[in-house]
């Protein structure tokens, strides 16, 4: 067992397929309680019930699996999960599984690149193979038989990882390195030359080597004077022809327009204008519009306003 890196007082879990002789696993197992020793422990666990099994996260110093002669494990992403969460951090694990060279994607079989991919998804580092072999005639036979697969490119891949040294979902302080701050009994130190030009004291007000300026006096007569209205148009409120003002106006244009537009409405001079056309005298610009409300909105076009 030295090639798998056992040593006294560990304890380890042996996975095993159905593959598998039951001899050939008892013999590794032997061999491996030889190697721990009575203060060390063997766990012996099938892959179809690994993961019912009641092992507490952290339990095994070593994780072998597919390792006993005859097996052909095909380690899914939730059993190489579950391996990972039983190792202690820090422990090793070590599998074989047979996988194919080709790029056949419907395969069940893995190909030599996804192994490794594969193990570190599960959470584990430092991945790397360990070996690799050719399958016989008869192995190759075997396998296709157990596997139900029709590929003739198979590879028996031996990988070896770790599990990190921390466990999944622990936490740890970070250290923060900050300013120190000054003790209260420490005081900052000012230039006094740099102090004084920024200092204006009640003595400074009758020194007669200090200049003070009167606000008022930075107002030329100009700035007084109140604008003039037009000046504050914008240059397109100026142009003549159809004048429209901003959404926003400022300038009075909105008003100069509202104050055209009620000067174009004609007023009643008799007050029965609303009543109809036997009310109406002839030069009435109503005339031949149906009689409204008082004070309602009427809007007249040009021609009749011209007519008035």
């Amino acid at each position: 067992m030295a090639e798998h890196g056992i040593s006294t007082g560990q304890r380890v879990a042996v996975v095993w397929d159905s593959h598998s002789s039951p001899e050939a696993l008892q013999s590794l197992v032997q061999n491996i309680q030889a190697i721990v020793g009575a203060e060390g422990c063997v766990s012996v666990e099938n892959l179809d019930q690994l993961l019912r099994s009641s092992h507490n996260e952290s339990s095994f110093d070593v994780v072998l699996s597919g390792l006993v002669p005859g097996s052909s494990t095909v380690h899914s992403a939730e059993i190489l999960a579950e391996i990972a969460r039983i190792a202690k951090p820090g422990g090793r694990i070590l599998l074989r599984e047979v996988v194919t060279t080709g790029t056949d994607n419907n395969s069940k079989l893995k190909t030599v690149t996804k192994l490794p991919a594969a193990l570190t998804l599960s959470g584990l580092v430092e991945v790397k193979e360990v070996q690799k072999d050719l399958l016989t005639a008869e192995q190759m036979q075997s396998v296709k038989e157990q596997l139900g697969v029709q590929c003739n490119e198979l590879l028996s891949v031996q990988m070896e990882g770790k599990k990190p040294n921390f466990e999944v979902g622990s936490s740890s302080q970070l250290r923060l390195s900050f300013v120190k701050k000054p003790a209260s009994s420490e005081k900052l130190t000012v230039d006094p030359t740099a102090a004084k030009l920024w200092t204006l004291s009640a003595n400074d007000m009758n020194d007669e080597d200090t200049d003070l300026l009167d606000s008022d006096e930075l107002l030329d007569p100009e700035d007084l004077k109140k604008p003039d209205p037009a000046s504050l148009k914008a240059p397109s409120c100026k142009e003549s022809g159809k004048r429209k003002a901003c959404k926003n106006c400022t300038c009075g244009l909105a008003e100069e327009l509202e104050k055209e537009k009620k000067s174009l409405q004609p007023k009643s001079a008799c007050g029965n204008c609303y009543l109809g056309d036997a009310f109406r005298c002839a030069s009435c610009p109503y005339r031949g519009m149906p009689a409204f409300k008082p004070g309602e909105k009427i809007l007249l076009n040009e021609n009749n306003l011209h007519d008035a």
